[in-house]
């Protein structure tokens, strides 16, 4: 090994630990909040981050990462060192995007409109996915309401897919605890339909989300710190 080399791997060995080190206190703040490591799941979201850092991802023992956008996720799915992670699709997804990720989302997470399942269901079939929901008035906020929930799944499930449970994006503005009232609403409303998974809570509010019930929080900045801009995304994103 040459000293670029080896300077490389140093390097690498240091973030596979940071992550690590980050990924245990992403447990111990889940079992502060009353939820079981062992039962509540951790996504890694590397959304603007390089491959390398999915690399690192997979190399501390995250095997299941999410992105926001096709284009990124189809250029690091591509790449041999990351044949063996489980991707998850947490995004606003437009329905021209569906073919070219069928075959490589494990988990479409943002299922929110019959259009969207009617072109999942096209092109991966018997796909498993969540029913995004709305959980706050924001303005842009992708998700359909309550009262579509149900109408959502029912047609989702005659369309031959999987619905696993429901998802949900907190409040931006108020603090965590403004996200309170909507994960709660969401864990009964998926209760309410036999739903198991309850995805909510991100790295600001997964600690409210674990103590309202959900059973996978999607982290992004708490594990991986803060992405780079949009101008420093390289040819591998959009």
């Amino acid at each position: 090994m040459g000293p670029q080399s080896a300077v490389v791997a140093t390097e690498r060995g240091t973030l596979v630990a940071d992550i690590g080190d980050r990924l245990r206190e992403v447990h111990e703040r889940i079992e502060a909040a009353g939820g079981d490591p062992e039962a509540v799941q951790v996504i890694g979201v590397t959304k603007g981050h390089g491959p390398e850092v999915c690399e690192a991802a997979l190399a501390a023992g995250l095997t299941e990462l999410a992105e926001s956008y096709a284009q990124e996720l189809a250029g690091k799915a591509g790449r041999p060192s990351l044949s063996c992670v489980r991707w998850h699709f947490v995004g606003g997804l437009q329905t021209r995007k569906v073919k070219g990720l069928a075959g490589t989302v494990q988990l479409w997470q943002s299922i929110d409109r019959p259009s969207l399942v009617e072109e999942v269901a096209r092109w991966a079939p018997g796909a498993r996915v969540l029913v995004q929901v709305a959980l706050s008035e924001e303005p842009g906020k992708a998700g359909c309401p309550f009262s579509a929930v149900a109408p959502l799944v029912a047609e989702a499930r005659v369309n031959g897919l999987s619905v696993a449970g429901l998802m949900g994006v907190g409040p931006t503005t108020g603090g965590p605890e403004a996200a309170r009232p909507g994960f709660r609403r969401l864990a009964d409303t998926a209760r309410d339909l036999g739903l198991s998974t309850v995805s909510m809570g991100m790295s600001a509010d997964f600690s409210i989300a674990v103590a309202e019930g959900a059973t996978l929080v999607r982290v992004g900045t708490a594990l991986f710190g803060p992405r780079p801009a949009r101008a420093a995304v390289r040819a591998w994103g959009q």
